[in-house]
């Protein structure tokens, strides 16, 4: 890509974080340039943030999934012997290509905040009212997509949480009309993230650079990424993301929340109880 492009590129951004610019019609810029395939419906992309952070180099890393060619996974501690690990050696353990948070936990370290289930396995059976997103896979129905991000607010949770196997709550940052739905806050923090783009491709999301979540959900809108909606699933040092195919490896934890594990900055992967992983399709 020319210089000037990629100025013009980082430009919007800024501006539209700012909320200066305003289009009757999207703008787009053409996305191949920053995404590395490493097989067939498999893709990196490491994202420069328009809005710098005070820590690390401020970038958003990215792996993208075409559900084609990848199935997913829920693993639960609660499912396995109840053992906590990091996202790597779930990885390593279940042949996984890789791995991210399900979500947060609770008190005893196992149970999800909002409801889980995972075919007969439940997690936890209560649904969270607070949380207005449920990320679907496994569907029963073929005539449903193989993955998809259910909003509570617009779609008809009761009727299609009976097409699919797995299901996970979490909470909510895009809507599905795009929208940031969270508020300012002063408290940043190290994320994962977990979207879906226009195209239908899921997307494991992670920063080390804290931000507020506000403020990240306005950095993702403004990325080059088409994403379409988003749940929130962990953040500060919990925060985990592990990938290798292909020669491909790295590993993403979390280094900092406010008001706790702030320094020294230190990437300590932690054992999770929860994660979602994708394994490749046989063709």
């Amino acid at each position: 890509m020319k210089r000037g492009s990629l100025f013009l590129i980082r430009c919007f951004a800024i501006l539209q974080l700012a909320g200066c610019i305003f289009f009757s019609t999207p703008v787009s810029f053409s996305e191949e340039v920053f995404w590395n395939k490493v097989d067939e419906g498999l893709f990196v992309g490491e994202f420069d943030s328009p809005l710098k952070s005070k820590t690390k180099d401020s970038k958003v890393t990215i792996v993208k999934i075409n559900p084609k060619f990848y199935s997913f996974r829920l693993l639960c501690a609660s499912e396995h012997s109840g053992v906590r690990t990091t996202a790597k050696k779930w990885c390593e353990k279940h042949n996984l290509i890789a791995a991210i948070n399900a979500g947060m936990y609770q008190a005893d370290r196992i149970t999800n905040v909002g409801f889980m289930r995972n075919f007969s396995h439940v997690n936890n059976p209560r649904l969270n009212d607070s949380y207005k997103a449920v990320l679907a896979f496994n569907p029963v129905d073929p005539a449903v997509p193989e993955i998809q991000i259910i909003d509570l607010r617009c779609q008809d949770f009761e009727k299609l949480r009976l097409k699919y196997h797995t299901l996970i709550q979490n909470i909510r940052m895009i809507s599905c009309w795009q929208e940031n739905v969270w508020s300012q806050q002063d408290k940043i923090w190290s994320m994962a993230v977990f979207g879906m783009d226009k195209n239908g491709d899921a997307l494991f999301i992670f920063t080390e650079a804290p931000y507020s979540g506000h403020d990240f959900i306005n950095i993702l809108l403004s990325l080059p990424i088409s994403i379409l909606n988003a749940i929130y699933l962990e953040g500060g040092p919990e925060a985990s993301l592990f990938f290798s195919s292909n020669g491909v490896e790295f590993e993403r934890v979390g280094i900092y929340k406010t008001g706790f594990e702030e320094g020294p900055y230190k990437a300590v992967a932690w054992p999770i109880p929860n994660v979602i992983g994708i394994i490749k399709k046989s063709r």
